[in-house]
């Protein structure tokens, strides 16, 4: 019997190419030329997409959905649950009694004594729904019935950028995909004249920075685009005096032109094919982008529900009422951060501030795409990367304490787009240092979303090295709590 290097064609590991082993017939199978073009054909068939060359065109979802586009607030910095939205009257009999963390995954910030502290703030129960509140929330009560609070999610890093990059991402430590990407790559864009995934960050990107809505191993088409927090949020969004659109025109087909001399000869190079889309889309959007960011020309009473205007509110007010314009339009998952919630001391002014800023504006948010009929399919969902504990170890009471990092225990909340609007799901223990009912890890949460936007974990993958890779890395169940 003639052993493999016997054979006269080896392959450039010595195995002989007539003989592949089963690692070689499956990566066959996921790789080939021919499976993928069949592959595409039967997702085509299966999803109704026709023959296009534009990534972001629009695609049948795998499920019937329940939303067609998402709105995510992210509150960067770690919010306590605690004290917004998960009243814990037991720390009022705790508090300033040591507390102990011995064997449990700890922060950089925390060190010393710890002890239990209660919340600065009053808790009340409103809406039919009785959903509960801390007092700084005076406009976000007014639409409790339209929420889903759930206390049940769990995620794995302490630390700001690794649990960004996770509730984001799904990955700790970056270099995946956004969610907002993974949605654009699965629906496409239902308005070519505009990105398919808007972030609206802070001055200060959020820890992490641009990988929070990278689009990782997908295309580059995927990835998020920014607009800026202050002055025009696009520059250059006018062209230069002088020059017609005509001319623009010649210039883009001469680009392309050259373009596509070169991508013959680089076949492979998706960033070039990505830039020249992206000058493409430069130039549609001088034509679609003008009327969607133009937040001057919406009535004033508008503007004064949103809270634009006033100096607590102003900032992200705008950004609340450019994430309704522009899935007005056709955008299909915009992400507005708002920061930072990382409060180690002095909670109730910090969370008190931090409340004030973003809560008219959100509650106008909601009332507005209920207003419009918008609400019934755009999925809305109020976040950050982790909860926090229910003690303190950085100052010794009265108004100056803080709380450290809780991954084990958060609350997030959703509106619109088929979750269980009018319910509180899940619970933490009665210091809200763990979630003990319903409890599932990001991952659950993040194919139920998928799931409502009408999106099968399973099947929105994409091969890279060496594997199919999706949003939850390894699979998960939706959540059915959640759905309405």
């Amino acid at each position: 019997m003639k052993e493999y290097n016997d054979y006269p064609f080896p392959c450039a590991g010595g195995r002989a190419l007539h003989a592949p082993t089963r690692r070689d017939f499956l990566y066959g199978l996921g790789a080939s030329v021919g499976s993928v073009a069949f592959a595409s054909m039967l997702a085509a068939e299966q999803r109704g997409k026709r023959d296009s060359d534009d990534p972001l065109a629009p695609k049948l979802a795998h499920l019937p959905a329940r939303a067609k586009r998402c709105i995510f607030l992210m509150m960067e910095g770690g919010p306590s649950h605690i004290d917004n939205f998960d009243p814990k009257p037991t720390l009022a009999k705790l508090h300033m009694k040591e507390f102990n963390r011995s064997g449990e995954q700890k922060s950089a910030m925390e060190s010393g004594k710890r002890y239990f502290v209660q919340s600065p703030f009053k808790f009340r129960q409103h809406g039919e729904s009785g959903a509960w509140m801390s007092d700084p929330w005076q406009h976000l009560a007014g639409v409790a019935d339209d929420l889903c609070f759930y206390r049940g999610c769990q995620v794995d890093s302490v630390n700001h950028p690794t649990a960004m990059y996770q509730m984001n991402c799904g990955n700790r430590f970056g270099g995946d995909p956004a969610i907002g990407s993974w949605v654009t790559y699965g629906l496409g864009s239902a308005n070519q004249d505009l990105p398919g995934f808007v972030v609206l960050p802070e001055v200060s990107y959020p820890q992490g920075g641009s990988a929070n809505w990278g689009n990782g191993y997908l295309p580059a088409h995927f990835q998020g685009t920014t607009l800026r927090p202050k002055g025009s949020p696009i520059l250059d969004l006018k062209p230069p005096r002088g020059v017609t659109p005509e001319l623009q025109r010649s210039n883009l087909d001469l680009m392309a032109k050259l373009n596509r001399s070169h991508q013959q000869q680089h076949p492979h190079h998706g960033e070039l094919a990505a830039r020249m889309d992206s000058y493409e889309l430069a130039f549609r959007m001088q034509m679609g982008v003008p009327d969607a960011i133009d937040i001057e020309s919406e009535p004033e009473r508008i503007k004064e529900e949103y809270g634009i205007g006033s100096d607590d509110t102003d900032a992200f007010g705008r950004k609340c009422l450019l994430a309704r314009k522009l899935v007005e339009k056709g955008v299909r998952f915009v992400q507005l951060y708002a920061g930072s919630w990382d409060s180690h001391d002095y909670i109730e002014r910090a969370h008190g501030n931090l409340i004030r800023q973003v809560d008219q504006p959100i509650a106008a948010l909601i009332r507005d795409l209920k207003r419009r009929g918008l609400l019934e399919d755009t999925l809305v969902v109020w976040c950050g990367e982790f909860g926090r504990t229910p003690d303190n170890g950085v100052r010794g009471g009265g108004t100056s304490y803080g709380r450290d990092h809780n991954p084990k225990a958060m609350t997030i909340w959703m509106a619109g787009g088929g979750c269980k609007a009018g319910h509180t799901i899940g619970a933490t223990d009665e210091t809200g240092t763990e979630a003990v009912e319903c409890v599932h890890h990001v991952r659950d949460f993040h194919i139920t979303l998928l799931k409502l936007l009408g999106l099968d974990d399973n099947k929105l993958t994409f091969y890279h090295a060496g594997r199919f890779k999706q949003l939850s890395q390894f699979g998960g169940r939706p959540i059915p709590e959640l759905i309405g």
